[in-house]
């Protein structure tokens, strides 16, 4: 065994009674909102297909799957929890593991907490001011400042993200020290996404948490389009002192632009030399049977918890982080 692994948790005592109080204050705020606290699967036959999220795949054996069945563990409990809305369950929330083969590292630990919560009735606009609620209750921290990614992408970029040609990102690119990667990039979004995580992100939200809404319509996801303006999806992120906090949608309820959107992920993902994912046909269903007019939030619960007790790394305010699970 090598000797520089320990048994002992990274967390001390102190953040770990800590932990379990801003947790039980989560659970407070939302029961006492009249919002059902829920459970769902961790694994399920299905998956995202989001180019950005790599899932954790296994294999079950079992009656009806002698041969064996592909099975994933869930990046997020979105997909299931749409399925109980649909149902009839009204508000709900769900404290759960999620998991991402992704990075590991200060901000990230592929099996993390996930705080996830869907209002009926809400659009996004309401759900980011009961959101800012829950963030001055466990932070202590002054009300959020609320900005559109064109304004903010504008004032620190200086171009249009919406209206800019590739070759003026290329520029702002290279202006930023990224030329190597932004020469023979082609994906409008991936050039978009580096230089708002490079350049925009460190610069927002040091002072007070910061909600950007109003992405640009081709990083949807599962948000509605802007009836207003149909460059923009009515989805929004929450940044505060460095650390992207949380990601939320009013929720797109189309299930044949939904099945269009994930088949489209699937044929990005071929161009892209990776392998294209099952599409949740539960989740279809369940949106051609009607779900609610509902807003939803997924948040990090581990970044949360590092925030609020002014900690530099994920490692301090969770048990056991990979390598020493």
């Amino acid at each position: 065994m090598a000797n520089h692994l320990s048994w002992k948790p990274t967390i001390s005592m102190f953040h770990l009674r800590e932990r379990a109080r801003f947790i039980n204050a989560i659970r407070h705020f939302l029961t006492e909102r009249g919002v059902l606290e829920v459970e769902t699967p961790s694994m399920s036959l299905a998956t995202v297909t989001d180019v950005h999220l790599q899932t954790f795949k296994s294999q079950f054996f079992g009656p009806d799957f002698a041969s064996g069945r592909d099975v994933y563990l869930m990046t997020s409990p979105e997909f299931h929890m749409k399925r109980l809305l649909a149902a009839g369950s009204g508000s709900i929330f769900q404290l759960c593991k999620a998991f991402r083969n992704e990075e590991s590292g200060r901000h990230h630990n592929p099996e993390f907490t996930l705080l996830e919560w869907y209002r009926v009735g809400f659009d996004h606009h309401q759900l980011m001011d009961e959101m800012d609620d829950l963030l001055q209750g466990i932070l202590v921290c002054p009300p959020a400042q609320r900005i559109t990614y064109q304004q903010v992408f504008a004032e620190h970029v200086g171009v249009c993200p919406l209206s800019g040609e590739m070759e003026e990102l290329r520029m702002k690119a290279q202006h930023f020290g990224f030329a190597d990667i932004a020469e023979h990039e082609q994906d409008r979004d991936t050039l978009l996404q580096l230089l708002f995580s490079m350049v925009v992100e460190p610069a927002i939200g040091q002072t007070a948490p910061v909600f950007v809404y109003d992405f640009p319509a081709s990083q949807a996801a599962l948000a509605r389009v802007s009836a207003d303006d149909l460059r923009v999806a009515e989805r929004f992120e929450v940044y505060f002192k460095g650390i992207e906090l949380a990601n939320g949608f009013h929720e797109l309820d189309d299930p044949h632009e939904q099945l269009r959107r994930f088949e489209a992920d699937n044929e990005q993902r071929l161009q892209m030399g990776l392998a294209p994912q099952p599409i949740d046909y539960h989740l279809i269903q369940a949106l051609e049977a009607g779900l609610p007019h509902c807003a939803g939030v997924a948040l990090g619960v581990d970044r949360l918890v590092m925030l609020a007790l002014r900690q530099s790394h994920i490692q301090d305010v969770i048990a056991f982080p990979f390598p020493n699970a």
